[in-house]
């Protein structure tokens, strides 16, 4: 015999599957395109903040964008050594390690990023401008939930 669950709950199971397979499509179409330019998702990420955030501590990194700090250091490693970015120890504090992106790391970016925001809102087409605010409000509301449930 089938468990019976209320409407209200059968919606949350509902929209738990459409959101999660909707992340995964999009994920994977996301990182294909990453993979195009030579980076994995993680290098990727990494790089976009740095170039749309600037300098920061390699500490708040993970945080940022949702990797593991052993990740981040093997990720921080490779960017190292493609040049896009370098570690800048901080003068007022000798614990604190800034990533940097360099002048060959935004010159790369500033060329794949236009065509890589153009992929993303290709991806996301189906979806108007208003009703693209209205999902970022509702899952926002929804993410906040979860962390205090």
């Amino acid at each position: 015999m089938p468990i019976q669950i209320d409407d209200d709950k059968a919606s949350s199971l509902k929209l738990f599957v459409v959101l999660s397979k909707a992340y995964k499509t999009v994920m994977e179409r996301a990182i294909k395109d990453m993979k195009q330019y030579g980076l994995s998702s993680s290098e990727f990420m990494v790089l976009e903040l740095l170039f749309t955030k600037g300098r920061i501590p390699l500490q708040q990194i993970g945080e940022k964008i949702l990797i593991t700090s052993g990740s981040i250091t093997y990720n921080i490693d490779k960017l190292e050594k493609k040049e896009f970015l370098k570690r800048v120890p901080c003068k007022e504090d000798r614990r604190v390690i800034y990533a940097e992106i360099t002048e060959a790391g935004n010159e790369f970016f500033s060329r794949i990023f236009p065509q890589h925001a153009s992929t993303i809102h290709s991806l996301l087409k189906g979806v108007s401008p208003d009703e693209k605010q209205a999902a970022i409000e509702l899952i926002k509301k929804l993410g906040k939930g979860a962390e205090e449930g």
